[in-house]
Parts: structure tokens; C-alpha cells; sequence
């Protein structure tokens, strides 16, 4: 059987993908990375490594593929969307956004979309 090992991002800067990432997730480099190439361990076993390769193909508008990041409620939503975009991510302007969406759209520093979703939303 199969388990799922890495989520991979193609990454224009990756040391400067490194630190966002580390520090929206808590990840923790494995060591052996470079400027082309660097995996992140999750801080907890069993969890879904995050490896960031150089890439040079443009973002895609709307990707086909995207990171999911669970936040426990709305207030902890606000509360994560607004330490990431601290950390350097920023709003997508979602053309795509459902009446009450339970999630926001973000674009990390590279502008890889991801959400920020709020679980606990009906």
C-alpha cells in the first residue's frame, strides 16, 4: 500500500521558501538543501512532508493542485490569515469565492495559492 510522503512546490526562491514555510507550519528543514532543492519535516511523526524545488514554470491563476491548511474556527482563520501575510503571503483576489466560503485564498511569496480553512464553518 501506498502512503503519501511529500507535497512538492515549485518554487522560484527556495531559501527565501524555506523560511515562509518553516514559519507558517512549524516545519523543520531535513538538512540536506539547497538553493534548488529542500525538503520540510512536519513537527509532529506521520505527518505530509512539504519539499520546494526550483522551478521556473509560471503560477498557475488556478492551480490544479493546492496546499489545504485547517484553522480550528473563524477567529482562528482571521488570526492565521493575518500572521501569514505577516510572514510574507498575500490575498488572492478568488474570482471563484462560494456565498459564505469557509475559506480564504492566499498566495505564499513564490505566489503558490493555498487556503486557509475555516473547519469548525457550517
Amino acid at each position: 500500500m501506498l502512503t503519501m510522503g511529500s507535497v512538492v512546490l515549485g518554487v522560484a526562491d527556495v531559501p527565501r521558501a524555506v523560511a515562509f514555510w518553516t514559519a507558517a507550519l512549524g516545519y523543520v528543514p531535513r538538512g540536506d538543501g539547497d538553493a534548488r532543492w529542500a525538503v520540510l519535516l512536519p513537527p509532529r511523526p506521520g505527518g505530509v512532508q512539504l519539499a520546494l524545488g526550483f522551478s521556473e514554470s509560471p503560477v498557475q491563476a488556478h492551480p490544479r493542485v493546492h496546499l489545504d491548511l485547517y484553522a480550528q474556527d473563524a477567529a482562528d482563520q482571521a488570526a492565521e490569515v493575518e500572521r501569514l501575510v505577516a510572514l510574507g503571503a498575500r490575498r488572492v483576489e478568488w474570482d471563484s469565492y462560494p456565498p459564505d466560503p469557509d475559506f480564504v485564498v492566499l498566495a505564499d511569496p513564490d505566489g503558490n495559492r493555498f487556503c486557509v480553512i475555516d473547519t469548525a464553518h457550517g
